[in-house]
């Protein structure tokens, strides 16, 4: 079982939470960085996402 695998697991029934700490993550690089990096931190954040089988955003 790979990384990947073992955030779905303990991700799941979780949506919401794993949402907002991807998001909270995110904007916390965001603020360290000054928003320089703002684009890779949205596509990491949605790889992220998608990694633990979220739908953020939504």
């Amino acid at each position: 079982m790979g990384i990947a695998d073992k955030a779905k697991d303990l991700a799941g029934g979780h949506e919401q939470q794993t949402d907002q700490a991807i998001d909270k993550a995110g904007d916390a690089v965001d603020a360290k960085t000054g928003g320089k990096s703002a684009g890779a931190v949205d596509t990491a954040q949605g790889k992220a996402d998608d990694a633990v089988g979220g739908d953020q955003g939504a």
